[in-house]
C-alpha cells in the first residue's frame, strides 16, 4: 500500500511542533497521446505514405512519451500511467501483446510489429516488403472498429475463433514501463481488463459461428498471470487494471468470468498491488461484486456514477483503497471545488486520508490537452473550462484542499468561476427556449405514410435500381486544407477561396457525373468538420484553435463546445448544393449533420437535459432542411451515426432516451413535402438494440457500415423487416484497399439474399474525406460498375 507522511512545521512566538499528516495521494487514469501540435498523427500519417522510417516513428512516439509523463509530474500527480500511449488503440496494443492476429494478415509468430498492427486498423493492400513479423503482406480487410462504450473514441475489435491461442509475444507494456523508470518517474502500467476484453472483442469464425468466447477466459487468464508476474519482477509497485464493464448490463456468464478471473489474478503476483477501475456510469446492481474484488485498491467514477459513493462507503472493505474520480474526464467544464470537496470529505471521514485517492472519472484521452493552447479563446467562456492538463491542477488542488495545504484562495477563485457560468447572459435566450416550447407532436411528423412518399419520389427523382451514391464527403486533399488555412489566416481573400471551392466542386461533380453516379453529392470540400462546420454557424457554440481529440487512429476532431442556448442567424449549406445542382441533371443530395450527433460530438452544456439542447439544435436544422427543399434540392440527408453511440449504458435508460433523440430527428426532417427524399446515415455501430427506433426516425433511405463485418450488421433491419429503402456499405473507407467489382458485387449479392432489391442503395460505408483521389475514383468506378451488374443479374428472392 502506499503512504506517505507530510510534516508541517508550525512556528510560533515560543516553540515549533511537528504534526505529522497522512497524505491523500493523486494519480491519473490516463493521458492524451496525440502531442499539442499533433505530432502523433503527422508522424503516423508520414510513416504510412514512406515519408518517415519506423525508427523515426517510434522516436517520436518517445518523445511524446516523456513529455505527457513529464507535464504529468509538474502538475503534482503522485502516481502516472503509462501504457496508456499507443500508435493507435489500447485495445488493439492488447491484442499485438497476446498475439491475437486473426489469420487473414499471415502473421507467422514472433513479436506482432506495427505494420502487422496498422495492417488489423487499416487492412492491407497485399503490397510491399514482408514485415518484420513475417506476414505476408497478403490482401486483408481491416479488423472491425468500432464506440468505446458511449464516447466518439473508436477501438479496434478484437477476433475470436475457436482455434483462437493466446501467447505473450510482444513487449510493450514492459517496455514503457522501464523507459519512464528510466527517466525518473514513479509510474503504473494501465491494461485492459480481461473480462472486458473478451466481452467487447467478436467471434469471427465461419466454421464455428456460434463458438463462446468465454471459453477463451482460461487460456487469457494465463497470460495475464505471465504479464503481472514479469511486471512484479520488474519492480512494478502497481498496476490499473480497467475493467469498465462493470457500467454495464452484466451478464451471469460476465459476472462469473468476473468473479473467476479476479480471483485467480489477484493472487498471481505476489507483492504486486492491483488497482481495479471502473468508468462511465454508476454500478448500481454490479456494486457488490465490485467491492468484493479481492484487489489493493477500486476506482470509482463519482462523476457518473455518485449514486453509488453512499453505498460504497458504507461497505467499503477495511483492507482496500478507494480511488475517487471527481473531475470530469469526458467534458471541458471546471470542476466545482465546493461540489467535489462534499464528496471527498465524506469519504475521509469514513476510510481516513491513507486510504482515499483523488483522480479524474476516467482517461483524460477523451478531453484537449490544454487551455494554454488556446490564447483567442474567449476569456470570460475560457474561465469556465478545465481541459486535461487543467483537470491534473484540479485533482492536485482538491487533494491539497482536503489536506489544508492549498490555499484558500484557490477555492475562492473556483466558486467565482462558477458563479460566473451561472449567472451569465450569455447562456440563455428567451426566444430559443420559447419556440422549442412551443413545438406541437405534428411538427415531427411527415405527410403521409412512407410507402405514399417512396411513388412520389420514384417519379420525380426516376432513380434505377440499385441506386448509386455516397455518403458525402470527397478526399480533403492536402491543397484543400492549405487553402482553407490560407483563408482562415487573410493570406487568401473570401472570394479567392470561394472561386477554388467552386472548381473543386466542379471536378467532383463532372468525375461523378462522368461515372455514371446515379445521386451526386458536392463533396463538402468548404467543410472542415461534419460538426465543426455547422456548428460555426451556430448561435450558442464556441471553438477552439487546438483542443484536438482523438477518434480513431490518426483521426482527430476539435469538437465544438455548446456553452449556451442554439440557434441558426441564417442559412449553412444551401449556397453550395444550389451551385453543385446547377452543375448537373442527375439529383443532387443535400448534406447535413443531425442534432444527435451534433449534441454528441460537441461538449455539451451541463446545465440543462441534453433532451433540451438537441431540440434546439433540431430545430436550427429543420430550418436549413426547409431552405434546402426551397432552393430545388429534391434529396437530403441528415446524417445521424452518433445516435447509437448517445444510447445510455444500462437498458433501463434506454426507452427515454431513443424517445427524445428519435423526436429530435424527425423534429428536424419533418417539415418537407412528400417528394423530397430524407436519406440519414449511421456507421461503426451496433444496430441491433436500437432497430425500432431507427425505423421510427421514419428516413426514407438509410446508409449503413457493412464491408467490415461481412453485412453482419445487416441482420438486424433483416430481422426486424425494415420497411424503407436501406444502402449497406460496399467499401471501407477507413482502409487504402480498393475493392474489386467482384467483392462488392458478392456483398450486394448477398445483402440482396435477404432483402428485396428494390429497397437497396449501392455506397460506402462511410465519407470519403480521409481517402486520396486515386484510390477514392477507382474505388467509386468499381462501385458504379458492380450496380449495373447486380441491375442485370437474375432476381434474388429475399
Amino acid at each position: 500500500m502506499i503512504h506517505k507522511t507530510l510534516w508541517i512545521v508550525y512556528i510560533g512566538s515560543d516553540d515549533s511542533c511537528l504534526v505529522a499528516m497522512s497524505d491523500i495521494y493523486t494519480h491519473n487514469l490516463g493521458y492524451p497521446r496525440i502531442g499539442e501540435q499533433r505530432e502523433l498523427k503527422k508522424a503516423t500519417e508520414a510513416y504510412w505514405h514512406g515519408k518517415l522510417s519506423r525508427e523515426e516513428l517510434e522516436a517520436t512516439g518517445q518523445q511524446l512519451r516523456s513529455q505527457n509523463w513529464a507535464k504529468q509530474k509538474a502538475a503534482g500527480v503522485d502516481l502516472i500511467p503509462c501504457n496508456d500511449f499507443s500508435f493507435y488503440d489500447q485495445m488493439l496494443d492488447f491484442s499485438c501483446l497476446i498475439g491475437n492476429v486473426p489469420p487473414r494478415f499471415g502473421w507467422q509468430g514472433g513479436e506482432v510489429d506495427l505494420d502487422v498492427l496498422f495492417s488489423m486498423a487499416r487492412g492491407s493492400r497485399g503490397e510491399g516488403q514482408p514485415c518484420a513479423s513475417g506476414c505476408s503482406h497478403q490482401p486483408a480487410f481491416a479488423c472491425e472498429m468500432t464506440k468505446w462504450f458511449d464516447t466518439n473514441y473508436h477501438y479496434i475489435v478484437p477476433e475470436f475463433r475457436a482455434e483462437t491461442k493466446f501467447q505473450l509475444v510482444g513487449d510493450k507494456v514492459f517496455r514503457e514501463y522501464q523507459e519512464a523508470v528510466s527517466l525518473g518517474y514513479r509510474v503504473k502500467p494501465v491494461l485492459p481488463g480481461p473480462v472486458t476484453y473478451l466481452s467487447l472483442g467478436k467471434v469471427q469464425d465461419e466454421q464455428n459461428p456460434d463458438f463462446d468466447r468465454f471459453v477463451l477466459l482460461e487460456s487469457l487468464l494465463e497470460l495475464y498471470e505471465k504479464i503481472l508476474q514479469r511486471l512484479a519482477a520488474l519492480g512494478v509497485e502497481w498496476v490499473q487494471i480497467d475493467e469498465p464493464i462493470f457500467s454495464l448490463d452484466l451478464s451471469p456468464v460476465q459476472r462469473d468470468a468476473l468473479l473467476t478471473a479476479w480471483q485467480r489474478l489477484s493472487q498471481s503476483a505476489p507483492g504486486l498491488n492491483i488497482l481495479v477501475t471502473s468508468y462511465f456510469g454508476a454500478l448500481q446492481e454490479n456494486l457488490s461484486l465490485f467491492l468484493a474484488l479481492p484487489v489493493q485498491a477500486l476506482h470509482l467514477d463519482v462523476v457518473r456514477g455518485e449514486a453509488d459513493l453512499d453505498e460504497t462507503l458504507a461497505r467499503f472493505p477495511a483492507h482496500k483503497t478507494l480511488s475517487l474520480g471527481v473531475v470530469d474526464g469526458r467534458n471541458i467544464w471546471k470542476n466545482d471545488f465546493s461540489a467535489s470537496l462534499t464528496l471527498l470529505q465524506k469519504a475521509q471521514a469514513k476510510l481516513g486520508a491513507a486510504r482515499l485517492w483523488v483522480a479524474p472519472s476516467c482517461s483524460l484521452q477523451h478531453a484537449p490537452i490544454s487551455l494554454a493552447l488556446e490564447p483567442k479563446l474567449d476569456a470570460e467562456l475560457k474561465s469556465w473550462m478545465a481541459f486535461a492538463d487543467q483537470k491534473l491542477e484540479e485533482v492536485v488542488a482538491l487533494s491539497g484542499l482536503l489536506r489544508g495545504t492549498t490555499p484558500p484562495l484557490v477555492l475562492q477563485d473556483n466558486q467565482r468561476a462558477i458563479l460566473s457560468r451561472r449567472k451569465s447572459t450569455r447562456i440563455h435566450k428567451p426566444q430559443v427556449k420559447d419556440r422549442v416550447a412551443a413545438v406541437q407532436p405534428e411538427d415531427s411528423q411527415r405527410q403521409s405514410s412512407f410507402a405514399q412518399r417512396r411513388e412520389l419520389q420514384q417519379a420525380k427523382l426516376k432513380l434505377p435500381e440499385f441506386p448509386t451514391t455516397t455518403i458525402g464527403s470527397f478526399p480533403q486533399t492536402a491543397e484543400v486544407r492549405s487553402m482553407r488555412a490560407k483563408w482562415k489566416k487573410g493570406e487568401i481573400s473570401t472570394e479567392a477561396y470561394e472561386v477554388y471551392l467552386q472548381q473543386e466542386i466542379q471536378h467532383c461533380v463532372a468525375f461523378q457525373d462522368e461515372i455514371g453516379m446515379d445521386m451526386p453529392v458536392h463533396g463538402e470540400f468548404e467543410r472542415n468538420d461534419m460538426v465543426e462546420y455547422f456548428g460555426e454557424q451556430l448561435e450558442g457554440f464556441v471553438f477552439t484553435q487546438k483542443g484536438w481529440v482523438q477518434s480513431y487512429g490518426s483521426r482527430y476532431v476539435k469538437p465544438p463546445i455548446i456553452y449556451g442556448d442554439v440557434s441558426r442567424p441564417a442559412a449553412m449549406t444551401v449556397r453550395w448544393s444550389q451551385y453543385a445542382q446547377s452543375l448537373t441533371k442527375r439529383p443532387m443530395k443535400g448534406m447535413l449533420t443531425g442534432p444527435v450527433t451534433i449534441l454528441q460530438w460537441s461538449f455539451v452544456r451541463d446545465d440543462q437535459p441534453r433532451s433540451e439542447t438537441t431540440r434546439q439544435i433540431a430545430l436550427a436544422i429543420r430550418d436549413e432542411v426547409l431552405d434546402l427543399e426551397t432552393a430545388g434540392i429534391a434529396a437530403i440527408q441528415v446524417d445521424e451515426p452518433a445516435i447509437r453511440e448517445g444510447l445510455p449504458l444500462r437498458q433501463r435508460d434506454w426507452s427515454a432516451y431513443l424517445d427524445w433523440a428519435v423526436e429530435s430527428f424527425r423534429l428536424c426532417a419533418s417539415g418537407v413535402r412528400d417528394e423530397t427524399q430524407i436519406h440519414t446515415h449511421m456507421c461503426y455501430s451496433e444496430f441491433n438494440d436500437i432497430i425500432e427506433a431507427i425505423a421510427a426516425m421514419d428516413a426514407d433511405v438509410i446508409t449503413i457500415e457493412t464491408s467490415r463485418s461481412n453485412m453482419e450488421l445487416l441482420e438486424a433491419f433483416v430481422g426486424f423487416k425494415y420497411p424503407n429503402e436501406i444502402g449497406p456499405g460496399v467499401y471501407d473507407i477507413h482502409s487504402p484497399r480498393v475493392p474489386s467489382v467482384e467483392e462488392m458485387v458478392r456483398l450486394m449479392r448477398k445483402a440482396e439474399s435477404v432483402i428485396p432489391r428494390s429497397q437497396l442503395w449501392v455506397n460506402p460505408d462511410c465519407g470519403l474525406k480521409t481517402r486520396g483521389w486515386e484510390e477514392v475514383k477507382s474505388s467509386l468506378i468499381h462501385m458504379v460498375q458492380a450496380a449495373r451488374q447486380l441491375r442485370v443479374a437474375q432476381p434474388i428472392s429475399a
